[in-house]
């Protein structure tokens, strides 16, 4: 088979992916937490660079006030990226010692304790030169609690049905906006106290008309559908869960969609039209944060704190309960699983990193059968969510340092690529363009 059949044939699955898994937002460019097939994965004709430093292929840096962990998104010549930026207001002492006596012992090294009222920010810059186009302060508010010493008050990632821009920072609120930053509605939809307080960082996901935002917390959590043009709650379901961190992800089949929120209780899949519960299944570790991802036959939930789980579900066989279905499960795995970066799927296979460690697994996505497991070499450890493009894999660690991998079933190590910038927010990728967002800054890498 030649090269340009090779191509044709990719382009084809990408495409049958984007049609089941991203069937509401654009399938170009970048417009939601892990691309547009919720896979990790860019659009085929993806190509960013392949090496990089603080003094190469920098098509331009932006300093970013504040500090958020979420992943920036790209739609036509914007970027957007969302930011907690404290102000020059102090929080009543007394709040600030209810903030700090909130987190555990086991917790608190290096936790991120409030002092300061906090402004709720969202930028756009212009894709090209990185030049800031807007800034809106959405709101100002006093932070509830402090979180995780890795995360932010800003982690949840903005999304785009290509009109208008969704942001929602939690307990501080959600924004609808448009391109320009105009907020046309707000809703707040509570206060959300996370284990240990480790902090908030669901991103939403759109539906058809839907933006539908799952909330497990230290409370009566609930999964809720909001109508995206004027934000009236079409739907709400309570769910007897305590605090997860996984975005729901929206799979369509044909005329048929459904809603799968993988957590620490039960994996549960909706009906969007009315939030009743169409599949359910348990097996997944406590503290559940990766993001489940679909090939269209196959969903994949996985979870690995205190434990490892993955679990391959049939979604032709997935209906009511199915903790006495083994035929729904096609595979599972209890090794080498991921606490916080979620997986890629590509090119019929599933990579995924275990804990939050720098060792990574590439399996077959139809049978589970482990293609290669292998330490990273330099990569101690892995907060953000590895990403597909041009062929490769892209895996960035905390302390800068990103490895290029070439895809496939066999290991090999394209190069190492270090910045001057720690890494804990996952990257995007659009045509030649890598983004990625270090501790202060946001990168544009670009092959010059």
């Amino acid at each position: 088979m030649n090269f340009k059949s090779c191509l044709a044939i990719f382009a084809i699955a990408c495409f049958s992916v984007m049609k089941t898994t991203a069937a509401d937002v654009p399938a170009t460019d970048w417009p939601q937490w892990r691309g547009p097939t919720v896979t990790g994965e860019a659009t085929p004709d993806a190509n960013p660079p392949v090496s990089w430093s603080e003094e190469s292929n920098i098509a331009w840096k932006t300093a970013i006030p504040g500090s958020g962990r979420s992943t920036p998104i790209i739609l036509k010549d914007r970027v957007f990226v969302l930011t907690a930026v404290p102000t020059e207001k102090d929080l009543d002492p007394e709040k600030v010692k209810a903030a700090e006596a909130g987190i555990p012992e086991f917790a608190k090294k290096g936790a991120h304790i409030p002092k300061k009222v906090m402004q709720f920010v969202v930028m756009a810059l212009k894709r090209s030169d990185g030049s800031v186009l807007w800034q809106k302060t959405v709101s100002e508010h006093a932070p509830l609690s402090g979180t995780h010493a890795d995360g932010s008050w800003a982690s949840g990632s903005p999304i785009t049905d290509g009109e208008m821009l969704y942001a929602y920072f939690g307990s501080y609120g959600l924004y609808a906006m448009t391109l320009d930053g105009e907020v046309k509605w707000s809703k707040n939809l509570g206060t959300f106290k996370t284990r240990a307080n480790f902090g908030e960082g669901t991103s939403p996901a759109l539906c058809g008309d839907l933006l539908i935002i799952n909330q497990d917390f230290e409370g009566p959590s609930f999964i809720v559908a909001l109508d995206k043009k004027s934000g009236d709650e079409k739907w709400r379901v309570k769910r007897d869960e305590v605090t997860s961190w996984a975005t729901p992800l929206v799979i369509q089949q044909g005329e048929k969609k459904q809603v799968v929120v993988s957590s620490n209780k039960l994996i549960r899949s909706y009906n969007p039209a009315d939030g009743t519960v169409l599949w359910e299944i348990g097996g997944m570790t406590q503290n559940v944060i990766p993001c489940p991802v679909t090939d269209g036959n196959l969903v994949f939930c996985m979870s690995g704190f205190r434990g490892n789980a993955l679990l391959a579900i049939k979604l032709a066989e997935a209906a009511g309960d199915l903790s006495n279905k083994p035929e729904a499960v096609a595979w599972s795995s209890k090794a080498n699983t991921p606490y916080v970066p979620s997986p890629v799927l590509s090119g019929g296979l599933i990579y995924y990193i275990k804990t939050n460690d720098g060792f990574l697994t590439c399996a077959d996505a139809a049978t589970g059968k482990v293609q290669y497991a292998e330490k990273l070499a330099d990569v101690k450890t892995v907060f953000a969510s590895p990403v597909a493009a041009g062929g490769r894999l892209y895996i960035p660690g905390k302390d800068g340092l990103t490895l290029v991998l070439k895809l496939g079933p066999k290991f090999e190590l394209l190069s190492s690529n270090k910045l001057g910038e720690g890494i804990i927010s996952s990257p995007a990728v659009v045509g030649k363009d890598l983004f990625i967002r270090g501790y202060k800054s946001l990168y544009c890498i670009r092959e010059k």
